[in-house]
């Protein structure tokens, strides 16, 4: 068919018109153009993303212009407040929170706003004419730092002019000491026109600023700290309270060991008192809510309520609804899945405890955690600077989100960079930030105030178990409890339930660290998760050095595989490392820098200096309260200059927390029973009945309670190793008696004389510990009538009694009398 020629030129001129037309070059989001201020990239980015987004714009106002828009976002869902008030955006102002933190003066809704306006017909004339604001008004001016300002209108406005010269400054900014007479001030601007208006976030900043005030006179009386909490305060802990008190919201960034906990309570529980608070949130790892909530009630001594906010939704929300305790604790998973519940629980404190987990500002967990609500707030943190200064600008945001600015503002300011890469290569002006951050934010290191610390600090650091580890605890303890029960009932065990209580006894302290303690093919546990928040914060102080203690060597060399892994330098003793090659280990560790960390079973607890280190980790509790100062002694001795901190790990709810309220009963009772279980068939009647009233405490057999179990959050899942199943057989008796021994267990890489040595040195103290017992055994007369009835038996046919010694076979009775027979000619 033929075309036209008028057609042809038709369908070939327009589209090759449509392909050549010019595209808008369009702002690099990446980096900064050449020819670009870092405000006007930012303005432009932000005009770029205005006509891409789709906005639904609504004139809610009278003027065409300048007036009031409702603008919502299809992409957020949200309807965000836009006041047009003049063209050079110096007077508009936006809800969203990059308008109040950018410092531009504009937003993409704002910029949305104008596009839509720009586009209407004969429109210039009117931009060109701003219409004169009959009212007066008070705002908060985000352009640059944010100021209450005041903004005269046409009504009456020789009068308020006059007026303002008593509160505000030459430019109508709003004085000082006019904070704290906004009542009469509101009431002196409504009697000159009451059209004046005080806009609500100027109100809302003029009122915590007043508050502040009157909190800063409250912290001068000398007595406001007087039975705060159930504790002492050192004067640093003092000075932290009270600074986070006249701040109202404030980040407590102390070095590990401080004590930022009990601060955090005495500052929530001085809060009630002086401002009538009356709940209280705490946000914390997981693994550390049964800490927060037993370090509660340890300092408030009853005076304050406490409840851990778990299970499924339903629950929670009835919690948050009907629970009154003061302070209420959630993990940070909860938190961040939670926060409009809790934020409509009106919380009056949240406090914020390893606040480290919000550092990356662009995590899910991070951005919901800062939707929580609060006029007060305490961030707790030992590192709140570790690699970037991203980091301390999010956790700032949750305390103040306008301080710093925008972030771009912040990295521009303190971040340099490579010109043809753009990667940070370093930072800048870092004193800026400290003077920034100088009203909330108060960090002190140990070296600094180490006058007022004692110099030995003890803490007890409560972990949850896993599920699987509290099931196969439960298990454990019915055991025990049936043997309780069967000594109460006869008031005798034989040697073989002896046998079986210490065995299992041990096997519940084993699975208290690790199923992989038990098994080897399983690693069900929270300690070591636990270990490492611990030693990361450490570890960020220059210079210290830590030793961490286990009895059991299968747990130590967990450790040292996670450590390994993360390229930490460590030293690993165990029994299996010959005699002539530890004095090296402890040298590297007390000389070389790079080597921070000392692991160690009880091998290392006697005998070794190391001094250097001012942290010790046990990772799990001896039955011998000597065994523990055994293992303290290693870095706290005679002459210390260093101040140490002693930190036990100890598993909730289990028999490791009944242990640790009676580490203190008599050394007598737990020498020689409770460490070296086969010599208790010497124990007279009074000391074995001591022992076993031990038992029962410390395993609460009377009150079998499966313990507290590790609920797992989504986002820790995967920080629990779980290698396989459990296996339905436990150790036997050999395996138990093998691991208690550090000294011999798991010598794989000792030489056959380490071994010999090792054997020969167990035999001679088996040996002694056997007539050392035996010994005090027959000094005691009621002891002396127990062992015999033990080993004797009467024939009731004949009424002879004769002695009854278990034996494995005959060769050991005919072996034993040659050997005596041997002895014997010896003496002719």
């Amino acid at each position: 068919m033929a075309v036209s020629k008028k057609t042809y030129r038709k369908k070939k001129v327009a589209p090759d018109y449509r392909r050549n037309k010019r595209k808008k070059k369009e702002v690099p989001y990446s980096h900064k153009p050449m020819d670009m201020t870092e405000d006007e990239w930012q303005i432009a980015l932000r005009k770029q993303i205005a006509v891409k987004e789709i906005f639904g714009i609504t004139n809610i106002g009278y003027e065409e212009v300048y007036s009031d828009y409702n603008v919502h976002s299809a992409k957020s869902n949200k309807i965000y407040k836009v006041a047009i008030r003049s063209e050079d955006n110096k007077l508009n102002y936006c809800s969203c929170f990059d308008f109040k933190t950018n410092q531009l003066g504009t937003c993409k809704h704002i910029e949305a706003v104008w596009a839509k306006i720009k586009k209407k017909r004969g429109i210039k004339p009117l931009i060109k004419e701003v219409p004169a604001i009959s009212y007066t008004s008070m705002f908060i001016s985000y352009a640059g730092m944010q100021k209450v300002k005041l903004r005269i209108g046409t009504e009456n406005a020789k009068q308020f002019k006059e007026w303002a010269k008593k509160y505000f400054t030459g430019n109508y900014t709003l004085l000082p000491q006019s904070y704290d007479k906004i009542d009469v001030l509101l009431q002196e601007a409504q009697a000159i026109h009451p059209t004046f208006r005080c806009y609500d976030d100027a109100l809302q900043r003029i009122l915590e600023v007043r508050e502040k005030h009157k909190r800063q006179q409250l912290a001068e009386n000398e007595d406001i700290l007087e039975d705060v909490v159930a504790a002492k305060l050192f004067p640093y802990q003092q000075k932290g309270v009270l600074f986070a008190f006249k701040a109202g919201r404030a980040i407590l960034a102390d070095e590990m060991g401080l004590g930022k906990t009990l601060q955090a309570i005495a500052w929530a529980m001085l809060m009630r008192k002086e401002t009538n608070t009356e709940k209280a949130v705490i946000v914390c790892p997981t693994s550390l809510k049964y800490q927060w909530k037993s370090e509660i009630e340890k300092f408030t001594d009853g005076k304050a309520t406490v409840t851990v906010v778990e299970g499924n939704l339903t629950a929670r929300m009835r919690l948050y609804e009907t629970d009154e305790s003061f302070f209420k604790i959630v993990s940070y998973h909860v938190a961040g899945s939670d926060w409009k519940y809790i934020n409509e629980m009106q919380p009056d404190i949240i406090i914020l405890d390893e606040a480290q987990r919000i550092k990356n500002w662009r995590t899910k967990t991070s951005f919901n955690i800062k939707q929580l609500q609060s006029p007060y707030a305490l961030v707790l943190t030992g590192t709140p600077l570790e690699n970037k200064i991203e980091e301390l600008y999010s956790i700032v945001q949750f305390v103040n989100p306008l301080l710093l600015g925008s972030l771009y503002k912040f990295l521009s300011a303190h971040a340099l960079t490579d010109d043809e890469t753009g990667k940070v290569t370093g930072y800048k002006a870092l004193n800026e930030i400290g003077e920034q951050l100088s009203d909330i934010l108060i960090r002190r290191r140990k070296k600094e105030v180490l006058m007022q610390l004692p110099k030995r600090m003890d803490k007890n650091l409560f972990v949850p178990m896993t599920p699987i580890q509290a099931e196969m605890h439960s298990e454990y303890q019915e055991i025990v409890a049936k043997l309780v029960h069967k000594w109460r009932r006869m008031r005798f065990l034989s040697e073989q339930d002896r046998q079986k209580l210490m065995v299992t006894l041990n096997l519940m302290r084993m699975v208290c660290d690790s199923t992989y303690i038990v098994d080897q093919e399983t690693n069900h546990q929270t300690k070591l998760n636990e270990l490492f928040n611990i030693l990361e914060e450490i570890l960020a102080i220059e210079g210290e050095k830590i030793v961490v203690f286990s009895q059991w060597e299968r747990m130590t060399r967990l450790v040292a595989n996670e450590l390994t892994a993360k390229g930490v330098g460590f030293e690993h003793l165990h029994g299996g490392v010959p005699g002539n090659k530890r004095e090296k280990l402890f040298t590297n560790f007390n000389n070389d820098p790079q080597c921070r960390i000392f692991l160690s079973t009880d091998a290392g607890g006697v005998g070794l200096n190391l001094q250097s280190a001012a942290y010790l980790i046990n990772l799990d509790i001896p039955w011998n309260p000597a065994v523990l100062e055994q293992r303290i002694g290693r870095i706290y001795r005679m002459g210390q200059k260093k101040n140490v901190s002693i930190i036990n790990l100890v598993s909730q709810d289990t028999i490791e927390h009944g242990m640790l309220a009676r580490l203190k009963f008599k050394a007598t009772l737990a020498e020689g029973v409770l460490d070296n279980g086969d010599d208790c068939i010497f124990l007279g009647e009074d000391r074995f009945k001591a022992f076993m009233e031990t038992v029962e405490e410390i395993t609460k057999v009377d009150d079998i309670v499966q313990p507290q179990p590790y609920t797992f959050d989504e986002t820790e899942e995967s920080e629990i190793s779980e290698n396989g199943t459990r296996p339905d057989e436990p150790l036997n008796v050999e395996d138990v008696i093998k691991m208690e021994d550090n000294e011999s267990s798991d010598n794989k890489n000792g030489n056959e004389q380490t071994k010999i040595n090792d054997s020969s040195e167990t035999l001679i103290n088996t040996g002694m510990s056997f007539f050392s017992k035996l010994v005090q055994t027959l000094a005691d007369k009621s002891a002396t009538e127990e062992l015999v009835k033990t080993i004797t038996e009467k024939d009731e046919k004949t009424g002879k009694t004769y002695i009854k010694l278990p034996v494995e076979n005959e060769d050991i009775i005919t072996n034993g009398l040659n050997l005596l027979a041997g002895l014997l000619k010896g003496f002719k």
